[in-house]
């Protein structure tokens, strides 16, 4: 876990100067990316903390993501996983030309040349394997197209009246997804929220506010309230 504590005290001169140096601390820090997420002090203000990249792969990072922060994670290409619904075209063959799932091994398996690897690529990287694949012994000089047919979809838990597997819709939030479970319980804590999210088989739990997007395949997690 990350976490940067400041006392208001020693920190009146960086704020009152805070504009003037908002260029050098991501010059210091990076700029934030596809993969990224931001951490900071729980029940700091924004803008009072320093950006801290955290790396694929990190199993439980807690903190609150605030204002355009929060939309961060959907930056960067679509990468396909199980779930996922597609739809290949190859001209000139009907026989290969037709909807696949990617199964839960992140494949799908095309006639002719088997199975084909599809979790952590795109669409446009997917396209190439196939073309190359088939290319290679048994359609000359293939033109192929791979377009999502269906998003895989995404989970909500908890303190909702209608828990379950329901169908992403692009754009969404936590508060949006809420409302197609159906809203809150009476017990719900409605000011934080954990989504639990795979890439590329490695998984993050992040503690998120309600206008953080959702990915396909995400877990949303509403939890009880204590008082």
């Amino acid at each position: 876990m990350f976490r940067r504590l400041f006392a208001g005290s020693l920190m009146l001169p960086f704020v009152l100067t805070g504009c003037a140096h908002h260029d050098d601390t991501f010059a210091t820090h990076g700029s934030v990316g596809f993969g990224q997420t931001i951490v900071v002090e729980e029940g700091a203000a924004e803008g009072t903390t320093t950006p801290v990249p955290v790396a694929w792969g990190t199993t439980e990072v807690i903190g609150h993501i605030h204002g355009p922060r929060a939309v961060a994670a959907e930056d960067g290409p679509y990468l396909l996983d199980s779930g996922d619904k597609l739809r290949v075209f190859v001209y000139g063959q009907p026989s290969l030309s037709r909807l696949y799932t990617v199964d839960h091994e992140g494949r799908i398996s095309v006639p002719l040349i088997g199975h084909v690897h599809a979790r952590g690529n795109t669409t446009a990287g997917l396209e190439k394997v196939i073309r190359s694949r088939l290319g290679a012994q048994y359609v000359k000089d293939p033109h192929v197209t791979v377009d999502i047919q269906q998003n895989r979809p995404f989970f909500i838990l908890g303190e909702v009246r209608s828990a379950g597997q329901y169908p992403y819709v692009s754009g969404m939030t936590i508060q949006s997804a809420i409302a197609i479970a159906g809203g809150f319980s009476e017990r719900a804590n409605e000011r934080k929220f954990q989504i639990t999210r795979r890439i590329n088989g490695l998984v993050e739990k992040l503690e998120v506010p309600a206008d953080y997007v959702v990915l396909p395949g995400d877990t949303i997690q509403v939890n009880e309230r204590w008082f």
